[in-house]
């Protein structure tokens, strides 16, 4: 392995890797979901790389197709397409006492001195459990696998989901639908965040400059970071500002019946806060139907709720999200002494600062549990972890270790100090989001990006078990 030249950015200087993925095409999130109004809820300038901004947005929350032309630019001026095997699903990876043997679904096999797995937390999609769903004659469409064969014009479409990804598609399909059905089972709290558009003027005068386009980034990440970081984490002003912009906000609701039955019983920001502003205008539509009773069947024509009413639809649309706790699951991973990642995480998940796992030497998660992911860019919590990736590629490319991976006792007291500051962050406040695990505990980060950050600034050697190059003994003549 060739020394690395840099730690601090994205050419590191390391050619010698190989990135498995599983789909066609690279981009991920931006890859696979392709719905109708979708965006991003993080600001452009901030939803980037730190050294790699991007001066031709067009909007403050881009759309889809915009976000994956950013990244595939990057990907090619980084030439990181060649080192990409596209199709290949990664099923197992095995630590063989020295190195990683990965093998994909083709049967394909190949030994690696380090494994990362950059999988996200939002790729594995959630089917809901309702009787009778696969009964339906019409089209279903999942958020994150649509088909765009499907005309939903002028049809009678219900949308199950309105998180983020629910309230972007009931927003763009209320102008289209004839009659479109939003089965609210938890309201939601929104933030009011118009989405303007970037002007001629402002994209050619940050395109001139890279430090402009670096000072916009870290205004954001400031800006994030002082507002929902605090917010989410610390009872105080920024949480007041919040909640009171998020009441206001759904006090525009011209109808008090209506705005009842959109009024959500928990604090803001508890679960994922939606931002936007075209929900509420499209729920007040009159070829739009809020339904509020549990959903108890499907049947070949609609949807069955309690009481015995059918609505009947043409096309069922799923916003109903992923399995956030799978993390890099159904992958088959195995370290030191057979011991399996299903085995590890037999009760939930969790990690040494959110990047390793003790007993599974030279692995690494980027996005991993109990990063602060809340509302926040993934690219920057990636980046942060990435950096602290390649310190440890580091210590390796000059021969200063072998292997290495986090202690358990290290590992454990790391985690009980995430418990024990748990309480006063606003995911304790009371409700069931996909942040919780299956003991009801937040697996987000209890601290700010920049705590998190600070966390992760260097290894700590005295955490890990490591492993030392064996050095010969010179022979005297």
């Amino acid at each position: 392995m060739p020394r690395l030249r840099s730690i601090n950015g994205i050419a590191s200087g390391l050619h010698d890797f190989t990135i498995f993925e599983k789909a066609d095409d690279l981009g991920g999130t931006w890859h696979h979901n392709s719905y109708p109004g979708l965006a991003c809820d993080v600001p452009a300038r901030f939803y980037t790389y730190l050294d790699e901004p991007n001066p031709d947005w067009s909007q403050f929350f881009p759309g889809g197709a915009e976000i994956w032309r950013y990244f595939d630019g990057v990907a090619r001026r980084y030439r990181l397409r060649p080192h990409i095997r596209f199709g290949a699903k990664v099923t197992a990876a095995t630590w063989t006492g020295s190195s990683w043997t990965v093998r994909t679904e083709a049967g394909d096999q190949g030994r690696f001195d380090f494994l990362v797995t950059a999988t996200g937390i939002l790729h594995t999609p959630k089917l809901p459990a309702i009787d009778g769903l696969d009964s339906f004659a019409g089209p279903v469409l999942h958020s994150a696998r649509w088909d765009h064969t499907v005309d939903l014009a002028g049809k009678r479409v219900g949308v199950i989901g309105n998180g983020s990804t629910g309230v972007q598609i009931i927003s763009a399909l209320a102008p289209e639908a004839a009659r479109l059905t939003v089965f609210l089972r938890t309201a939601q709290w929104i933030l009011p965040v118009p989405n303007w558009r970037y002007s001629t003027l402002s994209r050619v005068v940050i395109g001139r400059s890279r430090r402009l386009g670096r000072l916009g980034y870290r205004l954001y990440q400031r800006i994030f970071e002082l507002t929902f970081g605090e917010a989410t984490t610390h009872p105080g002003w920024q949480r007041s500002v919040m909640s009171a912009l998020c009441r206001w906000h759904l006090g525009r609701v011209r109808d008090p019946e209506l705005r009842a039955r959109l009024t959500p019983d928990f604090e803001p920001m508890c679960k994922r806060i939606v931002m936007g502003l075209g929900f509420y205008r499209a729920v007040q539509r009159r070829n739009v139907d809020l339904v509020t009773d549990p959903i108890t069947s499907v049947v070949p024509d609609g949807v069955v709720t309690e009481g015995g009413t059918t609505h009947r639809l043409d096309a069922l649309v799923l916003a109903t999200g992923f399995d956030a706790q799978a993390y890099l699951r159904p992958m088959a991973l195995t370290g030191a002494g057979g011991v399996t990642l299903d085995e590890l995480w037999a009760d939930d998940p969790f990690a040494y600062r959110s990047v390793a796992l003790p007993g599974f030497p030279n692995y690494f998660m980027l996005v991993g549990p109990h990063s602060p992911f809340g509302n926040f860019s993934v690219i920057s919590i990636a980046e942060a972890q990435a950096d602290y990736v390649m310190q440890c590629l580091e210590l390796y490319a000059t021969g200063r270790l072998e292997a290495l991976a986090p202690r358990r006792d290290a590992t454990e007291r790391y985690n009980a100090e995430l418990v024990k500051a748990m309480p006063g962050t606003i995911w304790t406040s009371g409700c069931t989001s996909w942040y919780l695990d299956k003991h009801g505990r937040p697996n987000t980060f209890p601290g700010t990006p920049a705590e998190h950050r600070a966390l992760l600034t260097e290894p700590e050697l005295a955490h890990f078990e490591v492993s030392t190059p064996v050095v010969e003994p010179s022979v005297q003549r």
